[in-house]
Formats: C-alpha cells, structure tokens, sequence
C-alpha cells in the first residue's frame, strides 16, 4: 500500500491523522539523521521528503520527533526518534514556519527561473533549496544587470498575486504542452503554473497565489560550469537576511559617524587613508632600522638589543646586520618583563641548533631554527637575559 500525498493535495495542511503502518529499528547509520533511531511507515502523510533539490519536513508524529523524511524504495520513510505502535492513528504536525519558508524561496525560485527560460532561453540545470538558502544553477551567463532585471520582474509578480496551480496532466496533454523540467517524464506528471509566467514539473508543495512569496532577492552570482549559480531568498528568509545586514550596516555606520548609505564610501576612504599610514610607517621603520644599523658596534663577544618598534621583518634585518659584527651571537628582543620576549638570535661562530636548548633551557624559553639563525620566546627577565648573554655563550 502506497504512502497517501497529502501534501500533493493541500501544501497548506499542517496537522493531520495518520495510522502506523510500520515502525523498524533504523540500523543503516547512512541514513540515520539526528537522534533518528526508527523508520515508520503511514498510510497518509503531510510530511514531505527530500526530494527535488529541497530538504525534507520536520515535525511531530504522536510523541515522537520527525527528524528527516526519505522516499527508499519507492517508500516515503518517516525518521523518527522513538518507536511507534504499529495500526495506531496518531496525530501529527509539520515545524509549519520551515515548511512555510521552504514554499516561499521554492515558488520563488520557479519565477525566477521561468523568467530566466522566456528573457534569455537559458535553464535552470541545478537547484539547491537548504537551511542556508537557496542555489540555482543556470545554463547561461547573467550579468549584474541582467539580473536585477529578473529580479525587478519577479517582483513585480509578486505583487500582482498571480495564482499557483497543479495539475496532473495525461501523457498526451504532457506531449503538448510545454515546460521546464530537467528530466524526462512520460507519466504521473505534476505540473506546478505560476499563471502567465512560468509552467515547470516538481513534485515540491508550494505556495497559492505568488502574494505569499513575499520579497524576493537575488545576493551573489559567480560563474558556474559555462554558467552562473546565483544564491536567493524569499519572503521571511529575505528578511531575516536584510535584517543582519542592516545590523552589520548600522553598526558600521555608528563606527565611522557616517549615514548608513554612505557607510561603503566612509569604509573606502579609511581604507586609503590606513594603507597611506601603512606606507608613512614603512618609511618610518626603515630609517629606524637604519639608525639601528648605524648604531651596531663590533665587539669579540655578544650584542644584545631590545626593541619594540620595528616589525619582525626589519628586526630580523638588524640581527643579520648584527651578526658580522659579533664574535658570539646577536640576539634581539621584543616584550617586556611580564608578559615575556620574543628572541631572533643569529650567529657566524655559535652553532645555534644546539646552543638554543641551553639557551631556552636556561631562560625558560623554547624556540628553534638553523644553524646560523633561531627565534622562539621567553618568560625569563631582561635583567636575566642580558646576565646569561654575558656569561654563557660558547663560541666552539
């Protein structure tokens, strides 16, 4: 006995009566989703599975929680928490606010795509509708304009609240009519006709009149296998989405004491002017550095620096520099006494790799590196390290 649609019938039903036709302990773990633990079989269900590019229903079946809905085997599979009692009627409810997003971004898609098809002739070859909104691949490339284009039709759609309907039309009314679909049906056709603008076989509930969508938006587009996959949203998903970027914009807006519309151009005007101070302050560094060059003396045993200013890049520059005026090695440092240092230490007569666990060993540090070059950090005090530099280096 086949599994009665009965959201074929009304995509509005949300609560309903059911009688468990069969309830088996879920062992293949593939399909187990959740704390799905059972698969059960109704006579009739609302619950629609996962199918078409969209994922199945949640809700609840008598005392248990409907996890994920899946057509195995010709079967719609309802899996579910707890096990249920076999020939009972019980009650049941769909998670309605998910579904009724899912019918919103679904019919919305189709109007999207089904003016895609008549403006530009291309189809729509992939379609993804998830938790994280909803992908449709196109065989063709959109521009930025061409889309907003399609997106100001489509809702203008909206607004005139054309109606939704489905039809099962016989094999022969199929062979003439025409619509989308990307595979190849010959029978039990649903044909989903959003009036005047788009006729399209799914098997997916949907909304009656295009009113329901709410707003549609398009939020990226990028080149796709010789197309373009855009990402959208519809009606409550859309608004929720405005709403985060509006809060990401307002929050942008207070930071750079701008109005909200002119916060993008407030952002490129700080951006110029921090790579203008990046650079000022390259300059800046780079004179230091050669300041500190000039400084270095020669000396038969170590030198040893402490400095907070220059980057890593030009500290390491100064040890090089460093090094051929030494007899033991050049260490410098960065940090403080309570927080710590961070040490780049070269050397042409002390073979580092070695001489560094001592050194660490000794300063309560750790690092590594090369013969000629180590770096790494350590807890001990500038009293302390100036006191083992002085003492402790072996030139062997």
């Amino acid at each position: 006995m086949k599994t009665e649609k009965l959201y074929d019938k009304d995509a509005y039903l949300r609560n309903f009566t059911a009688t468990v036709l069969s309830c088996e302990p879920l062992a293949d773990t593939k399909k187990r989703t959740d704390d799905a633990a059972y698969a059960v079989i109704l006579d009739r269900t609302a619950f629609f599975p996962e199918g078409g590019g969209q994922t199945a229903d949640t809700g609840n079946l008598g005392n248990a929680v409907v996890c994920d809905v899946q057509e195995i085997d010709g079967e719609i599979v309802h899996l579910v928490d707890v096990p249920l009692p076999v020939g009972e009627e019980l009650a049941a409810e769909l998670d309605w606010e998910v579904r009724f997003r899912k019918m919103q971004n679904h019919t919305g898609e189709h109007l999207i795509s089904g003016i895609v098809h008549s403006q530009f002739g291309y189809d729509n070859v992939g379609f993804h509708l998830g938790t994280d909104g909803v992908t449709v691949d196109f065989s063709g490339v959109l521009s930025a304009s061409e889309l907003e284009f399609v997106e100001y039709i489509a809702n203008r759609v909206v607004g005139l609240n054309v109606p939704v309907t489905v039809s099962y039309p016989t094999p022969e009314e199929c062979a003439a009519m025409e619509y989308r679909s990307k595979l190849d049906l010959t029978e039990n056709v649903r044909i989903v006709t959003i009036e005047g603008w788009d006729v399209c076989a799914c098997c997916a509930p949907h909304v009656t009149h295009t009113g329901a969508v709410g707003g549609i938006k398009i939020l990226s587009c990028e080149n796709w296998k010789g197309g373009v996959r855009i990402r959208m949203l519809c009606g409550l998903d859309a608004r929720d989405d405005y709403q985060k970027r509006l809060a990401q914009t307002v929050r942008i807006s207070n930071l750079l004491s701008c109005k909200q519309l002119e916060a993008a151009d407030a952002v490129e005007r700080l951006m110029k002017q921090s790579q203008a101070e990046r650079e000022e302050s390259a300059k800046l560094r780079r004179a230091l550095l050669d300041s500190k060059i000039a400084a270095l003396h020669e000396t038969d045993g170590n030198l040893v620096i402490f400095d907070d200013l220059l980057d890593n890049n030009n500290l390491r520059n100064l040890v090089n520099a460093g090094v051929p005026l030494c007899g033991g090695v050049c260490a410098a440092f960065q940090g403080n006494d309570t927080d710590g240092y961070r040490y780049i230490i070269g050397s042409q007569s002390v073979k580092l790799r070695a001489w560094a666990k001592e050194f660490n060993s000794a300063l309560s540090g750790r690092g590594g590196g090369s013969e000629e070059m180590i770096q790494g950090t350590v807890t001990a005090k500038a009293e302390d390290i100036r006191a083992y530099l002085g003492d402790q280096v072996n030139l062997q």
